[in-house]
């Protein structure tokens, strides 16, 4: 299977192969998360894979990069992104503010990697507890496709040292609130080393996305040389995960103030400042893909992240994002515009 090089035949593979196998999984999890019996972790379950679909749905692309291995790497795509929101959902709402039930929360994450490893109890330090195996149901499924990979192999320390940035970031994120800057500050001290100069807040954004993993997953369906990780690991790391989060964060702008949520954007002096680290990011982001295999395709990917995240209605509600987002499509060029508006037209026709 060829991999897309144009917008309009990436569209077409996301419509007709993408979207009905990302649906059919994540609606397997929907009927497993309502038999949950503990009514607060069957409510965040629910409400993970409702309010957050699309992050599997925009994470599954990357199997059209897997050629036949596509419905297995969209498989484990949904299972290891609905754990990674299903937690988000744990700690952003949370019954707990502790650092150790949020860090055994998210060794789920790490398990998953990590075909062989027994589930444990990963609820041990919080009161809800029964989740009727959804949790390690989703683990040993992502183990389940990943242990038949070929160059998964190759893949897993590069795929643990991401899910180990993530799961830090989702730690020192959730704690108490006045200890939350200190933790990330310190975090970011240890490791400001391994990326260029950027500040803590940026270095947080980089570290909380999944898309380098989804990416290394797709690759070792068919195969990858030592060689090709750390070019696929610079190639996401630290721009275009960055990006992709910095977008995250400026459409959840409005319900992270009214939740005094930590919302990476409001760290900015200023708008302008903003605006430019953002395009910043998205220059370099582009710089980095270029060195990839299928480039092209990785492209497209980067500039089809901004159409859907600038396409969603909390932007499209909101005048003054709104605004802003203009200056954000302007310099992604065509293809954004491309995607945005038929992101726009897909998300009017589900209204």
């Amino acid at each position: 299977m060829k991999v897309p090089t144009k917008p309009w035949t990436l569209l077409y593979k996301i419509q007709q192969e993408v979207l009905p196998d990302t649906r059919h999984f994540l609606n397997e999890w929907r009927k497993k998360a309502t038999k949950i019996p503990n009514d607060e972790l069957r409510k965040q379950a629910l409400s993970s894979i409702k309010e957050k679909a699309f992050h599997c749905e925009g994470g599954a692309v990357y199997g059209l990069l897997a050629g036949n291995e596509c419905r297995k790497i969209i498989r484990f795509i949904v299972a290891y992104q609905t754990i990674s929101d299903y937690l988000d959902n744990l700690c952003d709402r949370s019954t707990s503010l502790e650092e150790r039930d949020f860090r055994m929360l998210h060794q789920s994450m790490h398990h998953a990697l990590t075909p062989g490893k027994q589930p444990e109890n990963y609820y041990q330090y919080r009161n809800d507890q029964d989740d009727g195996g959804y949790l390690s149901s989703l683990v040993l499924t992502c183990q389940d496709v990943l242990k038949d990979l070929p160059g998964f192999q190759n893949a897993q320390e590069a795929m643990h040292q991401l899910a180990g940035y993530y799961c830090d970031l989702q730690v020192f994120k959730h704690v108490e609130k006045n200890k939350r800057v200190e933790l990330l500050e310190n975090w970011f001290a240890g490791h400001k080393h391994e990326v260029p100069a950027m500040t803590w807040y940026e270095f947080s954004a980089c570290a909380g996305s999944t898309l380098g993993i989804f990416c290394f997953a797709a690759y070792a369906s068919h195969g990858l040389k030592i060689e090709e990780v750390n070019l696929l690991k610079n190639g996401y790391f630290p721009w275009v995960q960055g990006l992709h989060i910095m977008l995250d964060y400026f459409i959840d702008q409005k319900e992270d103030r009214e939740e005094d949520d930590l919302n990476f954007i409001f760290c900015y002096e200023n708008e302008e400042k903003m605006v430019q680290r953002i395009k910043y990011f998205k220059e370099k982001a582009e710089e980095s893909i270029r060195s990839l295999p299928d480039w092209k395709f990785h492209q497209l990917i980067n500039k089809g992240l901004i159409a859907i995240y600038l396409a969603d209605k909390k932007v499209q509600e909101d005048k003054k994002l709104k605004r802003t987002a203009k200056r954000f499509i302007r310099f992604g060029g065509m293809p954004t515009l491309f995607f945005y508006l038929n992101s726009w037209l897909y998300r009017q026709g589900q209204a």
